[in-house]
Formats: structure tokens, sequence, C-alpha cells
């Protein structure tokens, strides 16, 4: 200010004070520095002068704080915001009542000097690991090349989560005027009449496609192998008419589940309907996230119909089906109103005389149908299944059990 002064003047002093809302007499004293070549004090306050930090006046603010904050590791574990959200002003009102009186905004600054910051959870945590993880991915991954390197199809499967149907919340966002959301029920019970959806996926790893069957009732194993036989008929046999084998890959649990025998039983009847030799080879347990499907499949489907509600099976098919990516997938999806039953039970004489062999390492995990003719004790108990239009005959398949 004291150069800008100078530089104007007679009456530059003044000028300049009421222009930077200051008094003549500050800008005085910079001029008269100026003319007696002092140099700058660097600082005008003297040292220790003006308001004391909170943390100086009130020593045990920062503990009382940090007690609060972490509660199971520096304070008492019945800290009474143990089980409350510990927001910034939470913080400050528990620490005022406890006589440390403070504000939102300095408790924020105190919890960045300790090295805090606003963080969501992170899925890390894998629980225990099988020992035979990696031997078991590495199974795999011969198995899979061995198909694809032949000719052969090589899939992966799984049931999606099951998708309310009706005017129900949908997570995401979708462009729409503003102020203009989509309306939605306010609880998530489902509809009586529309039910859910539960969309079985089948992924082919060398040709990229996606085939989705969209059930309306339970989800079994005899609903699993029907969605890969109708992926099959539709799409897979066409896309390797000379095809002799197929490899399934899934997890170790739910419908397709290496434990549930039915899921064995229905792929023998598979095998023995397409004369082709189904290997099966699941995923160590704990280890669904790295299916194919999901990330390749499932995850542009989800994508694709986010922040729509699904309210009816007709838009969630639709969505499914226009599905793609830049990287060319192609979705193919169908609906299937035939029903399901749960529970029914499969014996070990059924299980002993299906045509079935395991591998050498893991035959829990790695196994083999093989299209020989199905016993007679096998032979599947006709079944009616329910449709839209009521009930019809269908096609012979294996008893299951859910």
């Amino acid at each position: 200010m004291a150069a800008e002064a100078r530089g104007l003047g007679h009456g530059g002093i003044r000028a300049v004070a009421r222009a930077a809302a200051v008094s003549e007499t500050t800008v005085r004293k910079g001029v008269y520095e100026l003319e007696a070549g002092e140099e700058p004090l660097g600082r005008v306050r003297r040292p220790g002068g003006g308001r004391k930090r909170l943390t100086d006046l009130d020593p045990r603010l920062r503990p009382a704080l940090l007690e609060l904050v972490e509660p199971d590791e520096r304070g008492d574990p019945m800290s009474p915001l143990r089980w409350t959200v510990k927001s910034t002003r939470t913080l400050a009102r528990e620490l005022t009542q406890a006589g440390h009186k403070t504000s939102a905004d300095t408790v924020a600054g105190l919890l960045r000097e300790e090295g805090f910051s606003l963080q969501a959870n992170a899925k890390t945590l894998e629980g225990g690991q099988h020992a035979d993880r990696d031997a078991q991915f590495r199974h795999l991954n011969e198995q899979a090349r061995e198909h694809r390197n032949a000719g052969q199809p090589v899939i992966s499967v799984d049931t999606k989560k099951k998708e309310l149907v009706g005017d129900f919340k949908n997570t995401g966002c979708q462009w729409r005027p503003t102020g203009e959301p989509v309306p939605v029920h306010i609880h998530d019970f489902a509809d009586p009449q529309l039910g859910k959806a539960v969309p079985y996926g089948i992924y082919d790893l060398a040709a990229n496609t996606g085939w989705v069957n969209v059930g309306t009732d339970h989800d079994t194993a005899a609903f699993a192998v029907e969605s890969i036989r109708r992926w099959w008929h539709g799409q897979g046999q066409v896309a390797y008419p000379q095809a002799t084998r197929l490899l399934i890959t899934a997890d170790a649990g739910g419908s397709n589940g290496y434990r549930t025998r039915s899921w064995k039983l229905e792929l023998a009847q598979l095998a023995a309907e397409t004369g082709l030799t189904i290997t099966v080879c699941h995923l160590p347990p704990g280890t669904s996230k790295w299916n194919k499907i999901e990330h390749r499949l499932f995850s542009h489907i989800t994508m694709n119909w986010r922040g729509r509600p699904l309210t009816s099976h007709e838009v969630i098919v639709n969505s499914i089906a226009a599905t793609t990516t830049r990287t060319g997938l192609r979705v193919t999806a169908q609906m299937d109103t035939n029903t399901y039953p749960t529970g029914v039970r499969i014996g070990d004489a059924e299980m002993a005389a299906l045509p079935l062999t395991r591998h050498t390492f893991h035959g829990d995990w790695n196994y083999v149908l093989h299209p020989s003719q199905t016993p007679q004790s096998l032979q599947p108990r006709s079944r009616r299944h329910r449709s839209g239009n009521g009930t019809r005959p269908c096609c012979p398949i294996l008893p299951s059990r859910g």
C-alpha cells in the first residue's frame, strides 16, 4: 500500500487508505518504512499473540475426542457413542456435555490432524481360505483351455439376484426431467400377483454371448439345468454344431452347488438327451465373485437397468436382452413360467446309478457326466408344468430337489 501511495504522489496516502479500507496511519507507517529502507518485519503480531487454540486452553479435549472415536482401542468400550453414527456434530455435542466446549468444525480439524477421514467399509475379508483354492483354479483353467482349444463350448453359469417385479426402487440413477423422479413404493414387499423374477444366466466364454432364463418360480436344480437346456437348443447347438463335449463352470453353492444331488441327476438327463459329455468344474467355496458370469454378464445387466423400476416380467426380459458392451457382448433373454417344486429327495441308489466319473483331483468339485443310456431306475417321472395359459405337458425330466 505504501508503494502505491508513493506512486500516486500528493494525496496518495488518503486515496490508498480509502480504497483498501484501512487507516491513513497504517499507510503512512508503510511509507516511512520504505523511505527508511527498513526490512519487512515478516509478521505484525508479536509471537504468542492472538486467540489461543482450544487444544491449548483445554489439554483434555484431544484425548476426550479420541476416546469417543475409538472406544474399543483408546477409551471406554461402554462409551455412549459406541453404537451411534459418529458425525462431527454428534461428537461436538457429546464433548460439550462432558465439559469440553467445542464446535463441529473444530472436531473435524482435530480428526484430520489425527489422521482420520470419512471412509466407507471395504470388502476385503474373505474368511477362511480353502487349502486347495489355487490348485482348483489352475485345474479349472486347464480344463477350460483344453475345451476351447478343441473347439468345445465352455460356459459359466449362475443365478442372478432375485428381483422384485413391480413399482419398486431400483438402485442407480437415470436422466429424467428435473424434479420428476419415477414414483415407487415406500416398502419392498413382493406383489402377490407379480412376485419375483429369478434370472439364471449362461455366459459363453469364447463367443462372448449371454443367455438368461427368467423364471417365475423357485431357483432349483431343475430350473438351473432347464436353463442350460434352453441355451443349448436355442444358441449353443447352432454355435457349436460339431460339439461332443460341454464344460460348465459354476459356484460351489446354490441350485448348481456341488453338494446338490438333483443338480447331477438333472445334468445326467441332459447329457442323455443331447449326447454331450458334460464336465463340471466348481469354483472353490467363497470365490463366487471370480465367476466369469458375474463381471462379464450380470454386472452389465445391472448397469443397463439401473434406476429403472422393473414393473413387469416383460420389462425385465427386454432390459436384459438390450444389454450390450463395446467389446461385443450380446444377450438373449426369455421367460420361463414353469413350476419347479422343492423338497424332492434323491436316494443313494439313484445317485449310485448315475453315469458319473469323478476327476482324480477333488472329485467332489470336478466330475464328468456321460451321455450313456439312462438306467431304468432313473427314468424320469412325467411331470406337468404350469404356464401362464394353464397347464401343459412338458418334456419328461428327472425328479429334483431344490
